[in-house]
């Protein structure tokens, strides 16, 4: 019976090192040497201070910052999730409907793209399209005593295509975008080194 057991504890063994240790091994020797950023959480940093991610989005409230998407979970990476709430839920049609009367009421616009109202599934997007960039250009041009003709160039400079030319949406990555912002039209920083008036979890 041990002869016939052998061969299996034997194979099973072997396959908890190929599988469990050698092989997660390595591909974090081909990530760590290939794409250092990327596998170590593209991190963002400001100063030598990390300020975040370039895959997870954060808060920002301030009139002189470019807004992203509403959050389910406020950013936080550990809670992860949507509203799950069916499209016909009355909280979330009124939620949505409340957000777009406010952008509204900001912008003058009846059009408001989808993306400033809703949050996404992981509640983590980074992501505005351009047509939420542009939309907020007016407040932001007031705030920060930017031309609009500046801030739309800006934009356009981070604007981030699709990939290969098919896979998904030219979208902005907000954090990114504010900081060039802060670069552009500097505000006060706190002694930490994080942006002045936006509330971000970290």
């Amino acid at each position: 019976m041990i002869s016939q057991i052998r061969p299996a504890i034997a194979l099973l063994a072997m396959m908890i090192l190929l599988t469990g240790v050698a092989y997660p091994l390595a591909m974090t020797a081909v990530g760590q040497a290939l794409f250092p950023h990327q596998a170590n959480a593209s991190l963002i940093t400001r100063d030598g201070v990390v300020i975040g991610s370039e895959y997870i989005g954060q808060t920002f409230e301030q009139p002189e910052y470019f807004h992203g998407r509403p959050s389910a979970v406020d950013y936080d990476a550990a809670s992860s999730g949507g509203t799950n709430l069916a499209p016909t839920n009355r909280d979330l049609v009124d939620a949505v409907g409340e957000r777009a009367r406010m952008i509204a009421a900001e912008t003058g616009s009846r059009r408001v793209p989808i993306d400033l109202v809703t949050s996404s599934a992981s509640g983590l997007d980074p992501h505005i399209s351009p047509e939420s960039a542009y939309l907020q250009i007016a407040r932001i041009a007031k705030a920060r005593g930017l031309s609009a003709q500046d801030l739309r160039r800006m934009v356009d400079g981070h604007i981030e295509t699709p990939l290969f030319g098919i896979f998904g949406a030219p979208a902005v990555n907000v954090l990114k975008l504010n900081l060039a912002l802060d670069e552009r039209a500097p505000i006060e920083t706190d002694a930490t080194g994080s942006m002045d008036g936006a509330s971000a979890e970290r």
